[in-house]
């Protein structure tokens, strides 16, 4: 049964738009710090000390930030609702664009970046056509990119609610399932246990894995009292799984057995993005929750012991 509803440690203001990506930067030695891309365009740089921004990027020609990346605190990777993919270099007080790829794309979907070598990428984002995955190499230095062994996979979610598995140096789909009978709106995939969940606009979370021979196959389901789900995150210890619900919630699972374990309530909008922290002291680790209500939420979710299975 869910824990009752405790409230935010403290919540960020500010971004003047709807909050559709976030991204934390917390193992270094210096400031902590969280990453925001919002409906207006800024990327907001928030410095988790003081818990204001540090810095405001105008990005995208106002358009929507759907999707951060970064290497460093010096570059940057940003995908806009204008059909680009930027690069930034925001070193020593600089917010100048790189270089920008352009998907055609208008839509939601997020982008994915994988490392393949030191200062090699791989990106993968969504085509102008229909159903359409483009993929290329990138230099500066993807999640949801399992490894094979031979070369890396990728996972994409479609409209109809399938998922498909696509061998990316072959240019050839290995497996497909049908996770959901609506749009697949946010997966998320753990290669450690091999193992991902994704969600859509129906009140279903669909838990599916990876065999050996690289075939998905569905495993739980677990049903939500309202539709809607727009971001799921593991944390990286691999025991929480967190969900941003059109319903303005929060939901934590267990990770290992999709148990629900809290739903936390403070937005009065959907609930747009989920993020874990990556601080090195576990305890210091946090959930943030961005809105359509132009807020960020922070939570505590350390519970050292807790049986969270």
């Amino acid at each position: 049964m869910s824990r009752p509803s405790p409230s935010p440690i403290y919540t960020l203001r500010g971004a003047g738009g709807p909050l559709n990506t976030l991204h934390f930067s917390c193992q270094g030695e210096g400031t902590p710090l969280l990453f925001s891309g919002s409906g207006n365009g800024a990327i907001h740089i928030w410095n988790l000390n003081s818990r204001r921004a540090e810095k405001i990027i105008e990005a995208h020609s106002g358009n929507s930030v759907i999707w951060l990346w970064f290497r460093s605190s010096c570059w940057w990777r940003s995908q806009g609702r204008d059909m680009q993919v930027c690069w930034w270099d925001v070193s020593e007080g600089r917010s100048e664009l790189v270089e920008s790829v352009r998907t055609g794309s208008v839509g939601f979907c997020q982008c994915s970046l994988l490392e393949t070598s030191p200062a090699n990428y791989l990106l993968a984002y969504a085509g102008e056509q229909t159903e359409e995955v483009r993929h290329q190499q990138c230099q500066l230095g993807l999640h949801d990119f399992p490894d094979s062994g031979s070369g890396p996979l990728l996972l994409a979610g479609y409209e109809n609610g399938s998922l498909l598995l696509w061998d990316v140096t072959q240019r050839s789909k290995l497996s497909q399932v049908k996770a959901h009978p609506e749009p697949v709106m946010c997966l998320t995939f753990d290669t450690t246990s091999l193992r991902g969940v994704s969600g859509s606009s129906e009140k279903t979370l669909s838990s599916w894995r990876l065999d050996g021979q690289s075939n998905l196959q569905l495993q739980d389901c677990v049903t939500l009292v309202n539709p809607g789900v727009s971001q799921l995150c593991i944390r990286m210890d691999h025991k929480l799984l967190a969900s941003a619900g059109w319903d303005h919630r929060i939901r934590v699972f267990g990770w290992k057995k999709l148990r629900p374990l809290a739903v936390l309530q403070y937005h009065t909008d959907m609930v747009l993005s989920v993020a874990f922290s990556d601080h090195r002291d576990p305890r210091q680790r946090v959930l943030a929750a961005g809105s359509k209500d132009q807020r960020i939420s922070l939570w505590s979710v350390y519970n050292e012991g807790a049986d969270t299975g």
